[in-house]
């Protein structure tokens, strides 16, 4: 039997490449994972509350990062940009919990899928980012995915998938801020800030609506945090260690693990529709990943 030293070896002698896919499958398991409890919280607590809490809990599991924040994080924090981002994101958060009540968690991960799109229409306003044709009709593409899911006009729109729509481009845009934050702050202090402010952000709407949970609520809550936080440190794993163009593809897996533990767990069954839109948003996705990484390649 082999023991960790040897495991370790024969791990590290594996392509960084597969071992970075091997990473972003992991990922996409735990976030559907944490997907599943929440949807689960959802139908017993209101999903502002459960937002909340989420990240109140996730600021408990990443005081290990933020005692990496050294005095000039603080010092050269841009403390408006971080309010901005905290707010916007704490909005879409509680529109995705929002979602995540209504409709089935195949659907919420696929529509989830367009906010890399809205992110490069937001790189183009904000950080002055030439928008070419092809990604143009990337963007498009992804739109239209997202409205063959949902498909207003020929069936009932849920109010889950509207919030959804609305908190995909938030999410987007949210990512842009980080970027343009990344140019100056280190990692912990953009995810510090964001934790902290979100966690604000949420506190008032959940004062309002907050009941109680029990223990079994609060053991699932600490769940989804610890879930949320592993999920988030395999990607950067991920992300680390492998070519973006290698991993991006494997990220969409998240839609299959989606898919399999709605059906096992809830008894969902994606439709038609649902599965040849989540196809035209992984592909916009997709190709918008990969120009990112063409563009970032030839950079000096």
């Amino acid at each position: 039997m082999l023991n960790r030293s040897q495991i370790l070896t024969r791990w590290t002698a594996i392509p960084a490449n597969l071992r970075g896919m091997v990473w972003m499958a992991l990922s996409g398991l735990i976030f559907a994972s944490f997907m599943s409890v929440v949807r689960l919280l959802s139908q017993e607590m209101h999903p502002v509350q459960v937002s909340f809490l989420r990240y109140g809990l996730g600021l408990v599991f990443l005081v290990p990062l933020l005692m990496r924040m050294q005095a000039a994080d603080f010092r050269e924090a841009r403390l408006s940009l971080h309010a901005l981002r905290g707010i916007t994101h704490g909005l879409a958060v509680m529109l995705w919990f929002y979602a995540m009540s209504r409709i089935s968690i195949a659907e919420v991960s696929a529509i989830g899928f367009t906010s890399p799109v809205f992110a490069t229409l937001g790189a183009a306003i904000v950080l002055g980012e030439r928008l070419r044709m092809r990604r143009i009709m990337a963007i498009a593409a992804g739109l239209l995915g997202a409205f063959i899911i949902i498909r207003p006009g020929f069936t009932e729109v849920d109010p889950g998938a509207i919030a959804m729509l609305m908190a995909a481009p938030i999410f987007g845009f949210s990512d842009v801020i980080a970027k343009l934050l990344m140019r100056r702050e280190s990692g912990p202090a953009v995810v510090g800030f964001l934790s902290l402010f979100v966690t604000l952000v949420s506190l008032g709407p959940a004062i309002y609506v907050w009941e109680h949970p029990t223990l079994e609520q609060w053991g699932l809550l600490a769940l989804t945090a610890g879930l949320a936080n592993l999920g988030h440190l395999t990607m950067v794993q991920a992300f680390k260690i492998a070519e973006m163009s290698a991993v991006q593809p494997v990220k969409f897996l998240q839609l299959f693990w989606a898919a399999l533990i709605g059906f096992l767990v809830f008894s969902e069954l994606p439709s038609v529709w649902t599965w040849i839109g989540s196809a035209i948003i992984v592909l916009s996705s997709y190709y918008i990943a990969r120009r990112e990484a063409a563009l970032k390649a030839k950079q000096p």
